[in-house]
């Protein structure tokens, strides 16, 4: 009796076994046809369990939304929300190291910019499912970043409420009070390399403008700007990285900015506007307050 007991036990656990590895795999091959942001029709699977980001917008988007727990990696630049920092550090982008992003074992890798096409090519013949969400030309392409992102890690719902959310905050803001536009201008490079900012044609130049603010490079196209227009213009506010703050204030002929002379210039923590984030908008409310005081 005991050992039939013992074989019958067996059976049942052998088929619970194999019932349990049935259903873990039960969508594995389940894929979804996807367009990216490069025009590229790929495979992704529907309801991912493992997921890398390659790009510090696309991190933090997905923290926003609450699908967190779906990341095994992400880059050494993903640096908010702080909670990050204990996701697996996979390294550089445009250094990539495939066999450390396929060490983590995803089985969607999400990217935005800055990743070479032949890493790309590498990814993909290894099977792993790529898609790119890329940064847009306008503030309202953070909704529609937010919506692509809660679709492929198939947070849909999730997604959807965060842009409403976000939406309504915008809404509640209003319309900045054109009679007290202040001249402003962010500093993404400057020095002997060259100066550069963001020109009309950029989502920062929205913020800028929903704060409140005159963009003294919207007429500009791209990333370059003159020094001599800029000293010439000689605008009421500037907008720096943190770290660049105390540098860009000691360094002739940006000294002698009226901004810097005047203690108008904004130090930003990383990826508030230099990445186009749900934190945009908690640094349009800010700008308004310094630009109208």
């Amino acid at each position: 009796m005991k050992g039939g007991k013992k074989i019958l036990f067996l059976i049942i656990a052998i088929a619970l076994i194999c019932c349990s590895c049935s259903g873990s795999h039960k969508n594995k091959g389940k894929t979804d046809e996807y367009t990216d942001d490069y025009n590229r029709t790929v495979q992704v699977p529907k309801a991912p369990q493992r997921v890398v980001s390659l790009s510090p917008a696309v991190t933090e988007i997905i923290f926003a939304i609450g699908a967190d727990n779906l990341l095994v990696g992400r880059t050494e630049f993903c640096m908010y929300p702080p909670e990050a920092s204990g996701i697996e550090d996979i390294g550089g982008i445009s250094n990539l190291n495939i066999e450390k992003v396929l060490s983590v074992n995803p089985d969607l890798i999400i990217g935005g910019s800055m990743i070479p096409q032949k890493t790309v090519k590498k990814i993909e013949d290894l099977g792993v499912s790529i898609a790119f969400v890329t940064e847009k030309k306008h503030f309202e392409g953070l909704y529609e970043n937010i919506e692509k992102i809660g679709q492929l890690v198939g947070q849909k719902a999730q997604a959807d409420s965060l842009v409403r959310a976000l939406r309504n905050e915008v809404k509640a803001l209003g319309t900045a009070d054109g009679t007290k536009t202040k001249s402003v201008y962010y500093v993404v490079g400057f020095g002997s390399g060259g100066d550069f900012t963001a020109g009309g044609d950029t989502f920062i130049n929205d913020i800028i403008n929903m704060a409140g603010g005159r963009n003294i490079a919207s007429d500009s196209k791209g990333w370059t700007f003159s020094k001599e227009a800029l000293i010439q213009a000689d605008p009421d506010f500037i907008l720096i990285r943190a770290e660049d703050s105390a540098t860009f204030c000691r360094t002739s002929p940006y000294n002698q900015l009226s901004a810097v002379k005047n203690g108008n210039t904004i130090a930003l923590e990383d990826g508030i506007l230099d990445l186009q984030v749900p934190r945009n908008i908690e640094l349009i409310k800010r700008l308004r307050e310094r630009f109208n005081k």
